[in-house]
């Protein structure tokens, strides 16, 4: 075990205010659009300050330990980490790019005095870079910014830096966070500079003598009784649920009795097994912990995120940081299919109910509502990919369910109806735009600005979240997959009226049995299919989509007559169209109000609600 002190000299001495002399200490979140390189600059602070080995074999994006955030490429979830620097202790948190996780990126500001706004030296801020920067001007930090990637070619990363300052202007940045440091670098280099015309750049030493000289040290007082405010949790098998977060005032020691303050008012005592600190990417058994670190405290199973810990005499808790609400839904029902129980671990309602309780635990974007039915769960979430992430991490653990189509959260406001509206950017080559801005206008999208660049259009809409939704699947079909398009919730204005999904009706499986190449190729001329032949199918399933506007019942297990006469073409193998792939995110832009989605560790099957028995 080691002693916080060995990295904290002076931690005792007191400055004119009374408070805590706390200046070798910061601590930094970074943040970003998704995609412009925050994990792998953070890779970069891991590898220059000594946390490997030389010989030791390291992941690329280290601090996107999970299976989603790899496969993805994404950062789901926020997760901290320490470096040691001129006798400094740097705190450093990694948080989401995408504002489907906003609640992560929101509560995690609460533990840091300044952020690092990552901004790609190509693409300039994007519609998460307003939404993360918001919340961090909110709060009041002043933010460094670093203009990332200027390894790029033919990349003139200096009107990046007026394109933020337009955008802190545009979010009513006070007079100091206007006048924000800012730097270049590529993470995937390692190197930082000020002047990358004349220096191309060592390493990241510029880059964390800015965090030095420009982020303030936190604030507190070692002498007052404990307290720190709960933003992480993790679990151990042996030490059971860990809590992370920030210590504001006082001391703590391992075997000490606290109390946690809950959010429903209730008062909790027990009693620290365990007390880590961060250094690297490891978790270091300590002895005492400070104001103003970021420690991992073991002991308390029934502390949650926002709860505060804190000293027996304590009676008020750490403010609550605010997070948004959720502003879209779907049901999870429990499995009825024909097929249930045959492939899932955890089927019952019960289990269902337990694991969505416990997800409330730590994802503070979320909402749950029960309804009259048992089986039924209204889960409220920021997007279809926070419910998608979701939704594919319990088919992971093996749970088996359904869900329905996703809907937006309306309300009433001033006493209109209102809607969900977000910031749609999309960049396409030219020759696109045409039949992007035609699909948009039946999804009420509004065009706000359009800029073309040689062959590229960049064009900004302002669309209700119902026109989003099935769009992406179809944005990739209409630009062959030369398109990118990011959004970011705006604001609720009132309900634009309908919008008529454009969608052919569906081809339904008739009875159940397993498909044959022979039904399929005689079903052709009616639609396209979802399956390949020896898939099982059961009345209700859809296995494909009609090439009308109207659903079609069709038998996909009919097999060919067999008779003692041979066939000239009896030995020709069927040559059958390629189906097209659904996976989780395609199937829940797809379904209708009337569809469901089985979900299972094995399978995704789309259905109709009342099933052919």
């Amino acid at each position: 075990m080691i002693d916080l002190r060995i990295h904290q000299s002076g931690l005792q001495t007191m400055n004119g205010n009374g408070n805590s002399d706390l200046s070798h200490i910061r601590n930094i979140a970074i943040i970003a659009h998704v995609d412009h390189g925050k994990t792998t600059l953070v890779d970069g602070f891991l590898h220059q300050s000594g946390v490997f080995r030389s010989n030791q074999e390291v992941a690329v994006c280290v601090m996107d330990s999970n299976d989603l955030e790899r496969e993805r490429g994404i950062t789901i979830l926020a997760k901290n980490t320490a470096v040691n620097y001129k006798d400094h202790l740097i705190n450093i948190i990694d948080t989401p790019g995408h504002a489907d996780f906003g609640g992560e990126v929101e509560r995690i500001l609460g533990m840091v005095d300044s952020a690092i706004l990552v901004v790609d030296a190509a693409e300039g801020p994007m519609p998460q870079t307003r939404f993360v920067l918001r919340k961090a001007l909110e709060r009041g930090l002043r933010p460094i910014v670093v203009i990332n990637k200027i390894d790029r070619p033919n990349i003139d990363p200096r009107p990046a830096v007026d394109k933020v300052f337009d955008l802190f202007v545009e979010l009513g940045a006070d007079h100091d966070q206007l006048d924000f440091p800012y730097i270049f670098a590529s993470g995937v280099k390692g190197i930082a500079t000020k002047d990358p015309e004349n220096d191309p750049g060592e390493n990241l030493t510029p880059l964390l003598d800015m965090i030095l000289e420009h982020c303030p040290s936190p604030k507190g007082n070692i002498d007052k009784p404990f307290k720190m405010q709960v933003s992480i949790l993790d679990y151990s098998d042996y030490l059971g649920r860990i809590v992370i977060g920030r210590i504001y005032d006082g001391t703590v020691r391992p075997n000490t009795e606290l109390a946690v303050l809950t959010e429903d008012g209730r008062r909790i005592t027990g009693r620290i097994s365990k007390l880590f600190t961060f250094i690297g990417l490891k978790r270091i058994e300590a002895t005492e912990a400070f104001a103003g670190n970021i420690v991992a405290i073991a002991g308390f199973p029934d502390a949650n995120v926002g709860d505060t810990i804190c000293d027996v005499s304590v009676t008020e808790e750490v403010p609550r940081t605010p997070v948004d609400e959720p502003t879209m839904k779907m049901s999870f029902l429990v499995n009825d299919s024909p097929f249930a129980g045959q492939e899932g671990k955890f089927v019952t309602s019960r289990q269902l109910r337990s694991r969505l309780f416990k997800e409330l635990e730590t994802n503070v974007s979320m909402r749950l509502e029960e309804t009259d039915s048992t089986d039924t769960f209204i889960v409220s979430g920021r997007g279809e990919l926070h419910l998608g992430i979701l939704i594919e991490t319990m088919r992971r653990e093996g749970f088996e369910f359904q869900v329905s189509r996703p809907e937006v959260i309306l309300k009433e406001i001033n006493g209109q109806n209102c809607e969900p509206f977000e910031k749609l950017i999309v960049d396409v080559p030219d020759e696109y735009t045409g039949a992007v801005m035609q699909s948009l206008g039946p999804r009420r999208g509004e065009l706000q600005n359009m800029a073309v660049e040689g062959t590229t259009a960049l064009l900004e809409f302002v669309i209700p979240t119902r026109g989003l939704i099935g769009f992406r699947s179809e944005f990739l079909r209409m630009t062959r997959g030369n398109g990118v398009m990011t959004h970011a919730f705006l604001e609720y204005r009132p309900y634009c009226g309908d919008i008529v999904r454009q969608r052919n009706g569906v081809l339904i499986g008739w009875e159940e049995g397993t498909a044959t190449a022979y039904a399929i190729q005689m079903a052709e001329d009616r639609g396209v299919f979802f399956i390949n032949p020896g898939v099982r199918v059961y009345g209700g399933m859809i296995v494909g989509e009609h090439s009308r506007a109207q659903d079609l019942s069709i038998n996909v297990c009919k097999t060919k007559k067999l008779t003692n006469m041979r066939s000239a073409g009896g030995e020709v193998l069927v040559a059958l169209q390629a189906p097209i792939e659904m996976n989780l995110e395609k199937c829940l832009e797809y379904i209708e109000s009337d569809e469901l989605l089985e979900v299972t560790p094995t399978s995704v099957r789309m259905r109709k609600r009342q099933l052919k028995r």
